[in-house]
């Protein structure tokens, strides 16, 4: 880190110039104005409130500044030292208790009782929370300055000394070590993004790739095109130990499942070799696995919530801006969804699958993750963390449930897009000079599921062919298929002789386009409705089946076939040439896992100057390696990635121009 090397009359002139005292005036002139508002409308609502004039109210507000003036620091203290569930219930409180010891200290004695003081308390909790949105018309300003006075908060701890405590009240000269800062978007397709982009709804993105700052680029995930195996791939080079989003292992007799904690707990042991993306120092916030990051925030195979160590955690907690607005906006994100899925209903809109239940909650869910994610991120931005990797999961919820290019999921993109505008402007309280990458893990395809269009699920087809139980394991159009009672896997001709209509009646299926099985000698083959492909040399009887699915399908199926844990059967679902739309085996109507559309179209967005390693990248194992590579680059890794042989290690780059900053404060 680097400060400026001034005088401490120098920094005193900076702390109490004019500029900084009027934005300080400003300040509390627009937070007198709210909790003027607020009280007003709460004593108002309230019923057999003694009325209060506006001396009355403007002597409670005096009351409520003086009251968090002295309580929200001692509120913030007990949330960092609870840490974890015990800092976001302490966090759901801390505003209402403010509000509610205010009360209660009113000499005028306008609320009285102590339920009447603590309804009065939330109410106005939440009309503060919904005004300070509309004053901001729904920008991110707010939210901004919180972060950045939490950023300055820890490095006036790292810094010490009088230079230290006054970068608390100004912004400090960023740091100049280089730093990678790698932001995922779950489930966004590159033609999605690039045709947000070109339709001028990607304001921050679309900045970087018209300045030539940054390139967009496509990569190809692959099969399985999920969360879990493209994280194993680009976290730790190790996408061969993920068959799908959720397999069988006959060994055991166990399902896994990735995104339940003990499940990944177990998974990620046999992916890390201790060199992963975010070895040495990294950090992990919000991911399936860690990648051997030093500091696992909100990651799955690391289930728990963030320490006392994680002051971001807290601050987030304990912020009226922070978990109390998004609970409220979240309510307000409910409640849209309702709206939108009603619109869809009367349009008889199609395809379309139910969006309520679990998803319902899902949506404020994922908006509340997102804004402690950036809280988090500012927090080691801060620190000076070498390398962060987080992943934002807001369109990826909303698109399985409504469409991936449907306005509802849409909006969550451009929402993602404010996020990264708001990372660009946290730039300048950095301890480093990072570096934004952007990337995706899969894409999304739409299509009206397997059971809408052909009356029954996958499992009860497998059923019907074989009679006894087996276990069918879908993940989005890509479902695996295993034999009980036998060990390793089985070949076709002993699937044949255990279930002679199993094979041939699921390749005649019409909502069934491959069933990928072992012949054993010769290798696995891709079986469709009137004809088959060898993956290993290319044979095709009849018409080729991989037709549809694209110039990978292949490859992306022979390498599928190595996969541990694979099932004795692969299917995946059939595709409309014409509309590449696919039929997920979940109730989903937009998926992926599978092949067909657009969910092995992943985007990575990196800084133009950078050097590439291949024309195209080919799986997530690759997008590791490249990662790495940028790491050796910037000197944040001192032993070279695994290249091919006709690659040469890319040189070092000026890095000193690549990353924006904006100060908007």
């Amino acid at each position: 880190m680097t400060v400026r090397p001034n005088t401490w009359q120098g920094e005193l002139r900076a702390l109490f110039g004019p500029r900084r005292i009027l934005a300080r005036l400003r300040a509390v002139l627009r937070s007198a104005l709210v909790t003027f508002v607020v009280l007003t409308l709460t004593l108002w609502l309230m019923p057999g409130v003694v009325s209060a004039d506006v001396l009355d109210t403007l002597n409670l507000v005096v009351l409520v500044a003086v009251v968090g003036a002295v309580l929200r620091p001692l509120l913030l203290v007990g949330v960092t030292v609870l840490g974890g569930w015990g800092a976001m219930l302490f966090g759901v409180v801390a505003q209402v208790v403010i509000i509610v010891v205010a009360f209660e200290l009113d000499p005028g004695n306008h609320v009285s009782g102590l339920p009447s003081v603590v309804v009065a308390a939330i109410l106005a909790v939440i009309f503060a929370a919904i005004l300070d949105w509309m004053a901001d018309s729904g920008s991110d300003d707010t939210f901004v300055k919180e972060a950045r006075r939490l950023m300055r908060g820890v490095r006036r701890r790292q810094a010490g000394g009088l230079s230290g405590r006054l970068l608390t009240f100004r912004r400090p000269v960023p740091g100049t070590e280089p730093g990678m800062l790698v932001i995922q978007l779950d489930g966004v397709a590159e033609p999605v993004l690039r045709w947000a982009v070109r339709a001028g709804n990607l304001p921050t993105i679309g900045n970087w790739l018209r300045s030539g700052s940054h390139t967009l680029a496509g990569w190809h995930t692959g099969v399985p095109s999920t969360t879990p195996a493209s994280q194993a791939g680009i976290l730790h080079g190790a996408s061969a130990q993920i068959p799908a989003f959720r397999w069988y292992e006959k060994d055991t007799g166990k399902m896994m499942v990735t995104n339940r904690p003990r499940d990944a707990a177990q998974i990620e042991p046999r992916l890390s070799d201790g060199h992963g993306l975010l070895a040495g120092g990294g950090v992990s916030i919000g991911n399936a696995f860690s990648g051997d990051a030093d500091l696992s925030l909100l990651t799955i195979s690391h289930a728990r919530l963030p320490g006392r160590t994680a002051r971001g955690w807290a601050a987030f907690m304990a912020s009226p801006y922070g978990f109390t607005r998004a609970i409220v906006l979240g309510v307000g994100e409910v409640i849209v969804e309702l709206h939108q899925a009603r619109l869809q209903r009367r349009r008889n809109l199609l395809p379309r699958v139910s969006r309520s239940g679990v998803f319902l909650a899902l949506r404020p869910a994922s908006m509340l993750l997102r804004d402690v994610n950036v809280s988090l991120i500012a927090e080691q931005m801060a620190r000076g963390a070498p390398v962060v990797y987080c992943n934002l999961v807001d369109y990826d919820e909303v698109a399985h449930h409504a469409g991936p290019a449907r306005p509802e999921s849409m909006r969550q993109l451009e929402s993602l897009d404010r996020m990264l505008g708001v990372l660009e402007r946290l730039a300048p309280e950095a301890a480093r000079h990072y570096h934004l990458v952007v990337l995706s893990d899969h894409g999304h395809s739409q299509g009206a599921t397997f059971r809408q269009r052909w009356g029954e699920t996958l499992d009860e087809v497998v059923a019907r062919l074989s009679a006894p139980e087996v276990p069918v394991v879908s993940s989005g159009n890509l479902s695996l298929v295993y034999l009980p009672d036998t060990e390793g896997r089985q070949t076709l001709a002993q699937i044949d002789r255990a279930y002679p209509d199993l094979v041939s009646g699921l390749a005649a299926h019409p909502g069934i386009g491959l069933v990928v099985v072992d012949t054993g000698e010769g290798g696995p083959v891709a079986i469709g409705t009137a004809g088959s492909h060898r993956l290993r040399d290319g044979l095709v009887k009849g018409e080729d089946p991989l037709t549809p699915y694209g110039r990978h399908a292949a490859s992306d199926l022979l390498r599928h076939q190595e996969a541990a844990h694979v099932g004795d059967l692969v299917l995946i679902s059939a595709v409309d040439p014409v509309t590449q739309e696919v039929a997920a085996f979940e109730e989903l109507v937009g998926s992926h896992g599978g092949l067909g559309g657009w969910q092995t179209e992943a985007m990575l967005v990196h800084p133009s100057d950078w050097p590439v390693m291949s024309d195209e990248l080919d799986g997530s194992d690759a997008v590791h390696r490249q990662l790495v590579a940028w790491l050796v680059m910037l000197g944040l890794r001192t032993s070279p990635p695994m290249l091919p042989p006709s690659s040469p290690l890319p040189e070092p780059v000026d890095v000193s121009r690549l990353t924006a900053s904006h100060d908007r404060s």
